[in-house]
Formats: structure tokens, C-alpha cells, sequence
């Protein structure tokens, strides 16, 4: 497996190495002490799986600590523009976005540390599935609206359906202290 670190501290991109035969394919999608040995030394706690059709945008999310939440997420099928946004205060990054394509087919993850806001839009009809470093909470849970003007993410698609709980999020705030 390949780690490759981006220009947001922390978030670190996986891309395994597959073996092919006539039968298919094969390769290993998470191997703790292989993560750890490559900054990832998580103790992973929930798993999650959601199903999207072309065009859902989900996000963007986060919970507050002490329930914040590190993950790794890929796609189990379909593509996915996934983005994350430096939300940790004394970061030189802060406020600051990055963008993935995540493809079933390469079978690429990528590691999103706590500290960040999280969402993605479904290229194509998209199973994706995470793993997360704390339980969810309820009263935790947050998150920015997906257009902020301030933060200006490109997604790539005119008209995203965007749950009514999506649409009500509010903008980025640099003088709130998220994390």
C-alpha cells in the first residue's frame, strides 16, 4: 500500500496494491500495525456505509471534542468528489480546503484526521464507507453549509441534491473555535 501525505497536515491519501488474476482481483484494505507504521495509529470504533445516487451531496460534517471524529473513507463502489476543510484553529492551513476523487476501481482511501469538516458529492451512483475513531453523538454532531461563499469549494456539479439538514448548516466562521 502506498501513503501519501497532502498539503493539509494529517490527511493522508491510501492506495492499495491490488492483485489481479482471471478471477478478479484482490487487496487489502486496512491493516492496523501497516497504518500505524504510516501515520495512521487510530483505534477505529463505528463503521459506516451509505448508498447515494449521481449528484447527492453530503456534508459538510464534523463533531465538536471532545466526540470528534478521525476517519478513513473510500468508495465500495462508484466515484466520489470527496473534500475536507482545516477547521483546527492554530493550523497554517486553517480555513483551507482540499479535493479527492475517490474510484472504486483504484480502491484509493483517504484518512481525514479529527480536526476537519467532511462531506463529498456521488460522481455516479456510489456506496461509501467509513471507518470512524469515535461513536457518533448526537449532540456533537455540526457541520458548514456546503456552498459557503468564504470557503468557495468547487463540486463540480450545477444542482447537487442536498438534504434539507445540509441546506440549513451554517457558514464558515473564523472567528468560532472549532477545534
Amino acid at each position: 500500500m502506498e501513503f501519501i501525505t497532502q498539503r493539509l497536515s494529517g490527511v493522508i491519501e491510501c492506495i492499495p496494491t491490488k492483485f489481479h488474476d482471471e478471477r478478479g482481483f484482490f487487496y487489502e484494505s486496512y491493516n492496523q500495525t501497516r497504518f500505524a507504521a504510516n501515520g495512521i495509529p487510530e483505534d477505529f470504533v463505528q463503521d459506516n456505509y451509505s448508498f447515494s445516487t449521481k449528484g447527492v451531496l453530503r456534508g459538510l460534517h464534523f463533531q465538536h471534542n471532545p466526540n470528534g471524529q478521525g476517519k478513513l473513507v473510500r468508495v465500495m463502489t462508484g466515484k466520489a468528489l470527496d473534500v475536507v476543510v482545516d477547521l483546527r484553529k492554530d493550523s497554517p492551513t486553517f480555513g483551507q480546503h482540499e479535493k479527492f476523487v475517490l474510484d472504486a476501481d483504484k480502491g484509493n482511501m483517504l484518512y481525514v484526521p479529527i480536526g476537519f469538516a467532511h462531506g463529498f458529492i456521488a460522481l455516479e451512483e456510489t456506496i461509501f464507507v467509513y471507518k470512524c475513531t469515535n461513536f457518533w453523538n448526537k449532540e456533537a454532531e455540526s457541520g458548514i453549509r456546503w456552498n459557503d461563499p468564504q470557503l468557495g469549494i468547487e463540486w463540480g456539479v450545477e444542482n447537487p441534491i442536498v438534504s434539507d439538514k445540509d441546506q440549513i448548516l451554517p457558514d464558515f466562521d473564523p472567528n468560532y473555535p472549532i477545534f
